[in-house]
């Protein structure tokens, strides 16, 4: 995938091990200190979200379907995320519960049950091992990245180990093998999505247009899922983007007609020919055309470097990836490299 900041600083070793990639969900809201649900705070180690519920409805004796979280957490780090799970359980005192990988470190009343994207974002610490660049060049990545943004690009964790969901995905599209589970089929056709949403974005990278608005392009409001049709370009719309107020978009594939036109809806469809597979398996799966931000605001970007190792701390709202950032940094080669939340 093309970079945006004008080339890698360096390389270096990710996950090393799991406190090298810390990730804090930030739900961007309180528990309520009453009601009928408790929300657990949960600082899991090399444990996946699906494994953790497993471990909580076991101890309480509630079944999973009754575990509300918001997104998902990947098994290679250390994550702290929310649950929430019905006072009328099994257990009566939560704080200090802890099982294989995961321990629950704080315990309030809440409302409602937590419901899958019921977050704004999370907070990243990973640390960056033998790190071999240019200091200076860091630098200018990393303030580019500050204040322009980057490439909004779904990271490996979305294709499976080795692509496997892509190859899964054309499979079912070619009618080779079916999928009952539903949460594969769903792993299959995001995997097919986000192929087509990244070779979009990707063109864009080598246009010099993917944090430009154009005429045609349907805009993003930052930290929204609103979006409006560009006609024209106007200085006021210039000073919106150049400030990360809105982003252009590219196309999540599915049913119905792009809404963008001009040369951007020309692109948009060379690229999804250009992966005709994909689109027609994912029009027929009974998917809607939806959009998404081609530019990810990183917020509270801090590094430092020392005894040869590079600390990046950053912020990204739901249903971004860290690899998008440390692409900036190293380029490819980060398979595994990601925490992400529900679309």
């Amino acid at each position: 995938m093309p970079l945006a900041h004008g080339g890698t600083a360096g390389e270096g070793r990710i996950r090393v091990d799991p406190v090298d990639f810390i990730v804090r969900e930030w739900l961007g809201f309180e528990a309520d200190g009453e009601g009928d649900h408790w929300l657990l705070k949960v600082r899991k180690t090399s444990a996946n979200t699906h494994w953790v519920v497993k471990q909580l409805s076991r101890l309480s004796q509630i079944h999973a379907r009754d575990i509300g979280f918001a997104g998902l957490k990947d098994r290679n780090a250390v994550a702290e995320q929310s649950f929430t799970l019905p006072v009328r359980s099994a257990v009566e005192s939560w704080i200090g519960v802890s099982g294989d990988g995961f321990e629950v470190v704080s315990a309030i009343r809440h409302r409602r049950k937590l419901k899958r994207g019921a977050l704004r974002g999370n907070d990243f610490d990973i640390v960056i091992r033998d790190f071999t660049g240019d200091t200076g060049r860091l630098a200018a990545v990393l303030d580019a990245a500050a204040v322009q943004g980057v490439p909004n690009y779904f990271g490996p964790q979305r294709f499976g180990i080795d692509g496997g969901n892509l190859v899964r995905a054309r499979k079912l599209f070619g009618g080779e093998i079916r999928i009952d589970d539903r949460v594969q089929r769903g792993f299959a056709l995001s995997a097919a999505r986000s192929a087509i949403f990244n070779a979009v974005l990707a063109q864009r990278v080598t246009d010099g247009t993917w944090n430009r608005i154009q005429a045609g392009d349907m805009a993003s409001l930052d930290g929204s899922n609103s979006i409006f049709a560009v006609e024209q370009v106007d200085d006021v719309l210039i000073e919106r983007c150049a400030r990360l107020d809105i982003h252009p978009s590219g196309p999540m594939w599915g049913r119905g007609a792009l809404l963008t036109g001009g040369a951007v809806l020309a692109l948009e469809q060379r690229v999804a020919n250009s992966l005709a597979p994909f689109g027609d398996g994912l029009e027929r799966a009974g998917l809607d055309q939806e959009r998404r931000s081609l530019r990810l605001r990183v917020s509270n970007l801090q590094w430092d470097r020392s005894d040869g190792n590079v600390r990046l701390q950053f912020r990204l709202p739901r249903g971004a990836f860290a690899t998008a950032v440390l692409h900036e940094v190293m380029g490819g080669g980060l398979e595994g490299a990601d925490s992400e939340d529900s679309d």
